[in-house]
């Protein structure tokens, strides 16, 4: 019987039976062929359909291609027992047909850990560079640190809220250089008020010119920070003029304290280049000595004109193992006569000479033609000859050594230079940031900023107190190794940090002078006292330095003992 014609009712509708039967016959038709002997009552099992894409997916949750796709079936409520056995396709049809869902992707804290998972995901795991044996003291890092992030199963309540009397101790222990010795493991460190007074101390340094609205460290690439802030000396020749000369005489007088053996070192922090000035005894040297990067060739060329002998350590020493390489080539061409052919391929063409560059124009002459052809002037000549000198410029490799008596001359070069001072930008009129961990004239006493956090991390599925201490601004070397003395104190031995390193400062780390003799280094170490640092601390910076290039990014104590990675 025809179905009576209602307004509204179309017959390509099906109702919710038909549905239901039209879903069966589609899974009947996929269905593979049943077992001989199937068991009676048993519900069909309704084979999965491959896995659509979902569009929506990404590239982490997405299933991996290379295998074939794995359904996860859902927990679905047991059929009825004895019951008619449609119920059973009733259940199935429930389920959403040729979707899949996709695998989750397993948490790290829950089944593997880290290392494990960048296994499985086929990436390269970086391995740190640290020693193989751990060490008692770390080597010395002459890079200025901006950062500094410690991190402990300890908490640092004790680094929180000093009162005080245990400020005003710790400045009066820094100025009168007091010598603190911590017992290797302190009890109750948020009770010992020496170690409060000892964590105060070490976070102090001397700053000059002190401009408490402007960041002046660090200068180089810092015009972002400065750019807006009131800066009323740019316009004013007359204030540069004054700021400068207050500049002079402050420089100065860092200079006369490191002479005297009263300041160990200290920096001078321009807004193109830094220079490192280290008394005598330290890094391994037994003179006063002075590094200046990056430098340009304009810098190299003005510092010959005013008489400052210099050297190039890192250029010379590159030189040098490719002198050695082409002497060890030589060699071997000669002992291979038959390849003589080849030599001038293979090995270090060599440098043209001033003969050649003199009469590089004579064939224009027998041409008959040097009037008609322009030729280079003696400034291009110079400039194309000194191009290799010019690639170093802003580089590591074009770090300054300066010696002896010529650090003095490199003072005055830097009190008169013109190019000290920005002429242009932010920073126009701004003179150099000077940093030591002494009093100097003119300088101003000022903390570094530490603050505590508490968190919590995850842990092999647990989740675990992680307590960490946040030291920011220049960090100078004095004050990374009195630090860490003091937290192993405080925190049992162990305890890990993160290093952030002022980059165009990491190249300190070069060891420039490893050839200087023993009985004049002997007689220098005998009045490093009079420095004002901890015996411990002096004893790493008179090492020689063994990081080259780089500086230590990380640095781990565990059971008093330090491993490292740079």
């Amino acid at each position: 019987m025809a179905s009576p014609a209602v307004p509204g009712y179309s017959p390509g509708f099906k109702k919710p039976p038909a549905m239901l039967r039209l879903k069966r016959k589609r899974l009947r038709r996929c269905e593979p062929a049943a077992p001989a002997n199937p068991r009676c009552g048993a519900a069909p099992r309704v084979p999965s359909a491959p896995a659509r894409r979902n569009p929506f997916s990404s590239l982490d949750n997405a299933p991996r291609a290379g295998g074939a796709p794995q359904t996860v079936e859902r927990a679905r409520p047991p059929p009825p027992a004895g019951g008619d056995p449609l119920v059973a396709p009733f259940w199935q049809l429930l389920e959403p047909v040729g979707e899949v869902e996709p695998p989750r992707r397993a948490e790290p804290s829950e089944t593997m850990d880290i290392l494990a998972l960048t296994h499985d995901l086929h990436l390269p795991v970086a391995v740190p560079e640290i020693p193989s044996a751990p060490r008692h003291e770390f080597p010395a890092d002459w890079s200025i640190k901006t950062r500094l992030l410690f991190v402990s199963s300890h908490p640092f309540t004790w680094a929180e809220h000093l009162k005080a009397q245990e400020e005003a101790q710790g400045f009066a222990q820094h100025c009168r250089a007091t010598e603190i010795n911590l017992p290797q493991s302190v009890q109750e460190p948020k009770l010992s008020t020496e170690l409060r007074c000892a964590f105060q101390q070490s976070l102090v340094y001397w700053l000059h010119p002190s401009l408490p609205w402007l960041q002046l460290f660090p200068r180089i690439g810092a015009d972002r920070k400065i750019v807006g802030k009131a800066s009323p000396w740019s316009q004013d020749e007359t204030l540069q003029q004054v700021l400068m000369s207050d500049w002079s005489v402050s420089f100065t007088s860092l200079y006369n304290l490191l002479k005297a053996k009263l300041c160990p070192y200290f920096y001078v922090c321009t807004y193109q280049f830094t220079v490192l000035f280290r008394a005598a005894g330290l890094a391994g040297s037994d003179v006063i000595t002075a590094v200046i990067s990056p430098t340009t060739r304009g810098l190299r060329e003005a510092m010959r004109n005013e008489g400052i002998e210099f050297s190039l350590p890192l250029v010379e020493e590159h030189r040098t193992r490719k002198q050695k390489n082409s002497e060890v080539n030589l060699e071997t061409e000669v002992a291979n006569s038959l390849e003589v052919g080849n030599s001038m391929e293979d090995g270090e063409q060599p440098a043209p000479s001033d003969d050649d560059d003199d009469e590089s124009f004579s064939w224009l002459e027998e041409m008959g033609v040097q009037d008609k052809v322009k030729k280079p002037d003696a400034i291009s000549i110079k400039l194309h000859k000194e191009k290799h000198e010019v690639q170093m410029d802003h580089k590591p490799e074009s770090l300054a050594l300066v010696k002896g008596t010529n650090t003095f001359t490199l003072l005055n070069f830097l009190i008169n230079c013109k190019s000290l001072v920005a002429v242009a930008g932010p920073q126009t009129g701004l003179p150099p940031t000077l940093l030591s961990p002494v009093a100097f004239r003119g300088g101003t006493m000022q903390t570094l900023k530490a603050r505590s956090i508490n968190a919590k991390a995850r842990v092999h599925l647990v989740y675990e107190d992680r307590f960490s201490l946040e030291v920011v601004g220049p960090v100078m070397p004095h004050s990374l190794h009195a630090l860490t003395m003091l937290l192993g104190s405080a925190q049992r031995g162990a305890f890990s940090a993160v290093l952030y390193t002022h980059e165009p400062t990491a190249v300190f780390n070069t060891n420039l002078d490893s050839a200087s003799p023993a009985l004049n280094k002997e007689t220098a170490y005998k009045d490093l006292p009079m420095y004002g640092l901890h015996p411990k601390t002096l004893d790493q910076l008179r090492q020689c330095p063994t990081l080259g290039k780089s500086s230590i990014r990380s640095l781990e104590m565990k059971d008093y003992a330090y491993t490292w990675k740079s």
